[in-house]
C-alpha cells in the first residue's frame, strides 16, 4: 500500500518542495530507486548518487542546497535518517501487530494478560506471568513463572524468559534470545565443581532492544540489569550480576563478565571482552576486538586494543611497533660498530 508525500510530511513534520501528491510504494537506496521510491540523504559523501538517483522523493536536511538540478521531490527535515525511520515504522513495517491467543498456545489460568495482547501458536505463558497491553508474543516463546513484561513489547520467535525476570515497556527481543539462564557460578571442591544456585533475576528496563541469540544470565543474588534505552546487537553474552547503563550500544559478539558495570551512553564495538568485577565510566568508547582488563574511570574516553588502553596511546604504540624491524637492524649495526671499535682498542 502506497503513501502520498503529503502524508509523509504530516507524519514527520517535514517541509515539501515538489509535488505533494506523488505516491510512494516502497523505500529504497538512492542508487536503486525508481519513480515510486522514497530515499533519504544525510551524508555528503553520497551526493553524487543523489543527483543520479531516479527516486520519487528524497528526505534531505533543511539546509541542503542542490548543486545540480533534481527531478524528485525534496522532503526537508532536521534529521533525515530519523524521519525515514518514522516512515518505515508507520507504513512499511513487516511486523504488523496482531491480537488474540492463537490455537496451540498455552496460557496458565493465573497469568494476567493486558488488552490487545497477541500470543502466537506454540508459545507458553507460565503461572503468575504478567504481560502488558499491546505486547506481541510470537510462536515458540517461553514466558516463565512470575515473569513481568511491560506494554508494547515484542518477543520474536524462540525467545525464552526464565522465571522471575522483569521486562519493561517498549522492549524488543529478537529470535533465540535467552533472558535469565543460570549465571556461570561454580565453587571448586577438590578437582570438581559444585554448582552455586543462581537465585536472582534479570531486570530489563524500558525501551531496550536486544538482538537475536543473546544470553543475559540471571544474578546469583539480586539482579543482572539492562538499563533503559540500551541497544544490544546479536550474539552478546551478559553474565550474572553485570549491569549495562542507560542508552549504551553494544555490537555483536561482545562478552561482559560477571559483576562488571558498564556506564551510560557507552559505545562498544564488536567482539569486545570485559573481565569481571570492573567498572566502565559513562560515554566510554571501546573499539572492536578490544580486551578490557581494568576499570575505566574517565568519562568520555576512547579505548582500543587487547589489553585495551587509551586510543591515542595505543596508536602511538602501534606506530612504534611498525618501526621495530628497522630499529632492530640499527641496533645490530651499532653492535657491529662497537665490536670493531673494541677490536681496534685491543690491537692498539
Amino acid at each position: 500500500m502506497g503513501i502520498r508525500i503529503a502524508e509523509i510530511a504530516k507524519i514527520t513534520g517535514a517541509v515539501i518542495e515538489g509535488n505533494a501528491d506523488i505516491e510512494i510504494s516502497l523505500p529504497g537506496k538512492l542508487e536503486e530507486a525508481d519513480n515510486q521510491t522514497l530515499c533519504f540523504f544525510a551524508n555528503p559523501k553520497y551526493e553524487a548518487q543523489l543527483y543520479a538517483s531516479k527516486a520519487a522523493a528524497v528526505i534531505v536536511p533543511f539546509d541542503f542546497k542542490p548543486a545540480q538540478p533534481v527531478t524528485f521531490a525534496l522532503i526537508r527535515h532536521a534529521n533525515p535518517y530519523f524521519a525515514f525511520c518514522m516512515v518505515l515504522n508507520a507504513w512499511f513495517n513487516p511486523n504488523e501487530p496482531k491480537k488474540g491467543i492463537e490455537t496451540g498456545s498455552y496460557v496458565h489460568h493465573s497469568a494476567n494478560l493486558g488488552s490487545d495482547v497477541f500470543i502466537g501458536a506454540t508459545a507458553y505463558v507460565d503461572e503468575y506471568a504478567d504481560i502488558g497491553h499491546n505486547t506481541q508474543i510470537y510462536p515458540q516463546v517461553f514466558v516463565g513463572k512470575g515473569v513481568t513484561i511491560g506494554k508494547n513489547c515484542t518477543l520474536f520467535p524462540g525467545v525464552k524468559i526464565y522465571a522471575g525476570c522483569k521486562i519493561g515497556d517498549n522492549c524488543i527481543l529478537h529470535a533465540g534470545t535467552v533472558i535469565g539462564s543460570d549465571g556461570f557460578g561454580f565453587a571448586p571442591i577438590g578437582d570438581t565443581y559444585a554448582k552455586i544456585p543462581q537465585i536472582g533475576n534479570v531486570v530489563i528496563e524500558d525501551n531496550v532492544e536486544i538482538g537475536s541469540n543473546c544470553s543475559i544470565d540471571r544474578a546469583t543474588m539480586g539482579s543482572t540489569i539492562i538499563r533503559q534505552g540500551t541497544k544490544l546487537d546479536n550474539l552478546i553474552q551478559v553474565a550474572h550480576n553485570a549491569e549495562i547503563g542507560a542508552n549504551t550500544v553494544i555490537a555483536s559478539q561482545t562478552g561482559v563478565s560477571g559483576s562488571t558495570k558498564i556506564g551510560a551512553n557507552c559505545q562498544i564495538g564488536g567482539q569486545v571482552g570485559f573481565v569481571g568485577h570492573i567498572s566502565i565510566a559513562d560515554r566510554t568508547g571501546i573499539g572492536a576486538q578490544s580486551g578490557v582488563t581494568k576499570t575505566i574511570e574517565e568519562n568520555g574516553s576512547s579505548w582500543i586494543g587487547s589489553p585495551a588502553s587509551p586510543t591515542k596511546e595505543q596508536f602511538r604504540s602501534w606506530a612504534a611497533f611498525k618501526k621495530l624491524p628497522d630499529m632492530l637492524n640499527e641496533m645490530k649495526q651499532l653492535a657491529k660498530e662497537l665490536e670493531k671499535l673494541k677490536d681496534q682498542k685491543d690491537n692498539s
